[in-house]
This record gives structure tokens, sequence and C-alpha cells, in this order.
């Protein structure tokens, strides 16, 4: 084991349970955990798309680059796809503070789809963060073995969460 692996590899384990946890209470618990506010954050959601959206195109543009040699653009489309999804998930646990998601129900024809949707979206979320945060240091570090052997897992489940991120947004745009 690395020097640095004493010191990022428990800081990644903290985080990737710790922020899971934090979101479940914050769903569980919505009644109590929640910010009164006179602001208006119905954009929120749109935000959302927007930055998942924008997370599925560089990560598919850094698939693409990765396979035609292009490190350094591969690396700048990850690390962009990093910071949106750490943006998102900031104001995600923010929206989850100040929205009032207890009235906001799909209703729609499609609510088996919808809730399967959901649920895989939500389940897959949850070890997105270790493994992308896996992938960024092995990649960062240079150890380009590990970081391929975990990014044949990253990539497939932060991709789907990223599209499904979307689907869930365009789901739910009318009851918003």
């Amino acid at each position: 084991m690395k020097k640095q692996d004493s010191v990022f590899v428990p800081i990644i384990i903290t985080l990737s349970t710790l922020i899971p946890l934090a979101v479940a209470a914050l769903m569980i618990f919505s009644n109590y955990l929640h910010i009164n506010s006179e602001n208006n954050y119905s954009y929120l959601p749109l935000f959302h798309a927007i930055l998942n959206g924008i997370t599925t195109v560089l990560l598919f543009f850094g698939f693409i680059l990765i396979k035609n040699k292009k490190s350094k653009l591969h690396k700048l489309c990850m690390i962009s796809a990093f910071v949106l999804s750490s943006v998102f998930l900031v104001s995600y646990v923010f929206s989850k503070l100040v929205l009032d998601h207890a009235t906001t129900k799909y209703l729609g024809e499609y609510v088996i789809t919808y809730r399967f949707i959901l649920i895989s979206h939500i389940l897959l979320s949850i070890p997105v963060l270790p493994l992308a945060l896996f992938s960024m240091y092995r990649g960062l570090t240079g150890e380009f073995e590990k970081h391929k052997n975990i990014v044949k897992w990253t990539f497939p489940v932060w991709m789907y969460v990223a599209i499904t991120g979307v689907m869930v947004y365009l789901f739910m745009a009318r009851y918003y």
C-alpha cells in the first residue's frame, strides 16, 4: 500500500459512507430536516437535470477520448464531470432541505416505468460516489491499471445514474 493510500482511502471510504447516510436522513426525516425559506427554489430540479445532462455528455466524450488515446482531454472531461456531479450533490442536499418534496408525486400513466427508473437511479447512485472517487484517485495518481479495473464498473453505473437523473426530471417536470 502506498503511503498516500493510507490517507486517501480512509477519506474516500468515510465520504462514501457519510454522504449517502446524510442524504437518506434528509429523505426519511424530511419533515424534521427542513428549512423554511421565503425564497423560490423551484428552479433546482431543472438545474439538477441540466447538471446530470452535461455530466452524461462529459462522460460520453471522456470515454471516446480515452479510446482515441487523448488522455489530457479525457482527464479534463472526467474532472469536469466529477466537479458537476459534486455541484449536483451539494445542490441536491440543499434542495432536500428547502423544497417540499412530500407533495410532489408522479401521477402519470407510466408510473411503473417511472418507479423502476427512480428506484434503480437511487440505488445505483449510492455506489457511484466511491466508484468515482476511487477512479479519480487512481487516475490522478497515475495508477492506470487500477484505474482501468475500477472504471469498468464506474463508467456504466455513473452513466446510468446521470441519464436516469435527467429521465426522472422529465417524468416529474409538469408536477414541480
